[in-house]
């Protein structure tokens, strides 16, 4: 074959996966570029310039392909469960006629100026957080994929990780200065590197964003890293190689994939996963703090002088000049050596009693092992070597937002957030050392009828991991720096409520359809304010005491030392509810009975629109109705693509979605909806009324069926090829069973469904009259929207 780098192929235990991908190494700017070279860099990221994108001719890109797309610039990568003589049989019959062609020049990067100093750009965005850039530019390295050079690479890693690290405590404090911030070093291409310190912040505090970062990293270049913060970081890259090596016989086909291209791209040696680890441990005890610090400062570009950009919603206070001056300050601050503060133990370790069993009954079909405590607490197992040494958790707890009511509509709003105030004995920064180089997450969310925590670990952090979660229930921190961070995402989310169509959309789209309500609503952002930890503390309180818990683990582990684990954990606590409290009343969500059209301004780009049509359905309670529903969307979105994108040539995105809800009674929603031009929103509408129709009165063909079938078909199949499936299932197998039913009937429904079916489900549900349509378009062409909007009604 003519390819110029090998064909690489591999072969798996993945029974009936594979995967095929074929690579033409192309960088992102490149297809755009047909005329002038320069300038590049500057100019062309990161999809080119405007002119070719909106000029480029169907000729210019068929030459771009022509030049490009040949065999001795290709790469093809096959992974999966095959006999590899018959694919290679297969390959040679597929693309032995592929003739052989000039392969082009590598594309020309760059140029980069890194004589480029004292430079200031501001840069105004309504939809963009408000972020400082301070960069300087150095001569590209050329590091060769030598032993020598991957020790470098991970010294510099330990050493960047370790500032990082300190920057990410100060975002983690009271008071803290900035949103997140970064420091780092990278390649631009080959020809150039670039240093940086990126300081995000709230609107109008990038001042003392600026500072208190500055002045971390001038700090860690000075005087270096403790013992203690090196160790930490060695943990962690040591627990990294270890799961690797561990798992490395049962990754996964896209991973094998991702890994050969690497290998391509990178022109790095072929490694395995053991002998990563192997080599790191014959260097492991020469990362010590001067060598970490040495590699950062022979890779860092000096920040002397350097370019500062500056993007946000509005300009900051004092222009160009102080962002110079603040620069400055930094540069003056008196820098302290940091504190040793040495090693810290988890402090959760002793719950009480082992819980008792009082069931045990294994689910022959799944292989589910389903057992119950005595104090309540339901605990779900199905052991796995799909991935080697991964286990996957999903804790359900009664509560979520089901609890909000139409007098307090936010009584759930901080419960993401509990987290950042960590444990009773625990910060959530101290717990990041606490628990350095252990698989373990700590993590909690609110959804519509229970609380989840949830995440990954492995065999010999299980223990751990429990003991963490039975913590975070007993013992939340409640810590003022936790409301704080949220309070500062609230103060963006707001800032940017219009700044995109979808923006604009999505934060009004709750209230028009629940004509209101305050449960389904976006509240005054000074309501979002109001909440506390004390209140939530009230609100969720008696939840974390009393709420039913059920605890899915699937993956590698041995049953009897998981069972012990959880016993010695949530099974040790108080007895809790037998049964989630089904909430009847908290399950009705109201649908608007107005057809109006409804019009939405955003404060984004002035040629930005988007178009949605939203239909009640209803729940999931029907499985047949539910899928009918699913292969209706399936057939709208092939549809709408093919009316939209390709026939018309408008939209840049459109999308469509049936969502019957499991959790609201009689409640769902079919949408679709498309992102345009402004001056292509009246065709757009016609053209989705237009498809309405045709598919309404039908007749659905069976390709246009089978089309939208197999994708649904081969979610079934490949369900249970991971653990996140098996999770899926396992995850509240004991209060909701009668969803292991439905996967076993799911697949003949999908099956067995009729193109009439199909016809009748969209006639039942999607005609264009009952549908909730929403225009959002710039606040300036709010009359344009609305002449075009009564002549497409007329």
């Amino acid at each position: 074959l003519p390819f110029r780098t090998p064909t690489i192929t591999a072969t798996t235990a993945r029974p009936l996966r594979w995967v095929v991908r074929i690579t033409v190494p192309t960088p992102t700017w490149a297809l755009p570029v047909f005329r002038s070279w320069v300038p590049r860099f500057p100019n062309r990221l990161p999809i080119g310039t405007l002119d070719v994108l909106e000029t480029a001719t169907a000729e210019d890109l068929r030459g771009f392909y022509e030049r490009n797309y040949v065999p001795g610039n290709a790469v093809l990568v096959i992974v999966g469960d095959f006999p590899t003589a018959v694919m290679e049989q297969k390959i040679r019959e597929r693309f032995s006629d592929w003739r052989s062609a000039p392969v082009p020049d590598d594309p020309i990067t760059g140029p980069v100026d890194i004589t480029r100093t004292d430079e200031i750009d501001v840069y105004i965005d309504p939809a963009l957080n408000e972020r400082v850039t301070i960069t300087r530019q150095a001569p590209w390295i050329d590091r060769p994929d030598t032993l020598a050079n991957r020790k470098n690479n991970v010294l510099r890693s330990i050493g960047y990780g370790i500032i990082n690290r300190r920057l990410a405590t100060l975002a983690r404090s009271e008071g803290a200065p900035f949103r997140s911030a970064g420091f780092g070093t990278s390649s631009v291409f080959e020809d150039a590197r670039a240093t940086n310190i990126i300081v995000d912040t709230v609107d109008g505090e990038w001042r003392k964003g600026v500072e208190a970062a500055v002045t971390e990293v001038r700090r860690s270049l000075q005087f270096g890293f403790t013992e203690s913060e090196v160790a930490e970081q060695v943990a962690r890259l040591r627990t990294s190689l270890e799961n690797s090596a561990r798992g490395s016989a049962t990754r996964s086909n896209g991973a094998l994939v991702s890994a050969a291209l690497g290998l391509v791209a990178s022109e790095s040696i072929p490694t395995t996963p053991e002998s990563g680890l192997t080599r790191f441990e014959s260097y492991a005890d020469e990362i010590t703090p001067a060598a970490a610090l040495a590699a950062v400062r022979a890779d860092a570009a000096s920040l002397e002088r350097p370019l500062i950009r500056f993007r946000g919603r509005k300009a900051p206070d004092g222009g160009e000049l102080a962002l110079r001056s603040a620069w400055s300050e930094a540069l003056a601050v008196q820098l302290t050596p940091p504190e040793d503060t040495g090693p810290v133990s988890f402090a959760y370790t002793d719950f009480g009693p082992a819980g008792q069993i009082v069931s045990d009954s294994v689910d022959d079909r799944f292989g589910f092992r389903l057992i119950r405590f005595a104090n309540g607490v339901r605990l779900n197992l199905k052991t796995s070597d799909i991935r080697r040494n991964q286990i996957r958790f999903a804790l359900t707890l009664d509560g979520g937002s089901l609890l909000n009511t139409v007098d307090d509509p936010l009584k759930t709003a901080l419960a993401s957030s509990l987290t950042m105030g960590g444990l009773g004995k625990h910060s959530q920064d101290e717990l990041e050392t606490v628990l350095a180089g252990r698989n373990v997450r700590l993590s909690f969310q609110s959804s519509s009828d229970y609380f989840r925590l949830g995440g990954g670990t492995n065999p010999d952090d299980l223990e751990l991991q429990m003991q963490l979660l039975a913590a975070a229930i007993t013992d939340p921190g409640y810590r003022k720096e936790g409301e704080e961070r949220y309070a500062r995402s609230i103060e963006s989310w707001f800032a940017s409520i219009g700044a995109t169509p979808a923006s604009a959309l999505n934060n009004r789209l709750g209230a028009i359809l629940s004509d209101n309500n305050p449960r389904f609503s976006m509240q005054s952002k000074e309501a979002y304010l109001e909440r506390n930890f004390a209140q939530l503390r009230e609100d969720i309180g008696d939840r974390l005491e009393n709420g039913a818990i059920e605890l899915a683990l699937v993956g590698d582990f041995d049953p009897d030392l998981a069972i012990a684990a959880v016993a010695n954990t949530l099974g040790a606590l108080p007895t809790r509810e037998a049964e989630f409290n089904p909430r009847n009343e908290a399950r009705e969500r109201p649908f608007t009975n107005d057809r109006r059209l409804i019009e939405l301004t955003h404060d984004g780009e002035p040629d930005q629109a988007l178009v949605r049509l939203t239909w009640p359905t209803t729940d999931d309670s029907d499985l047949g109705e539910t899928l009918r529903l699913a292969l209706l969307n399936r057939v709208v979105r092939i549809k709408l693509t093919e009316e939209l994108r390709e026939a018309l040539g408008q939209a840049y995105s459109p999308s469509s979605s049936s969502n019957p809800s499991g959790v609201f009674k009689g409640y769902g929603t079919f949408a679709l909806a498309a992102s345009v031009d402004v001056e292509e929103l009246g065709a757009t509408r016609t053209a989705i009324r237009q498809m309405l129709t045709e598919l309404r009165n039908g007749p659905i063909t069976d390709d246009l069926l089978n089309r939208a079938r197999q994708p649904v078909l081969e979610n079934y199949d490949n369900l249970l090829k991971s653990l996140g499936g098996w999770l899926s299932l396992a995850d509240q197998a004991q209060s909701e069973s009668d969803r292991l039913d439905r996967f076993f009937a799911a697949p003949d429904l999908i099956q067995s469904t009729t193109t009439d079916q199909i016809l009748e489900t969209a006639q039942k549900y999607l005609d264009p009259k009952m549908a909730v349509e929403i225009l959002v378009v710039p606040a300036e062409q709010t009359v344009i929207a609305a002449s075009s909007a009564a002549a497409d009604e007329g």
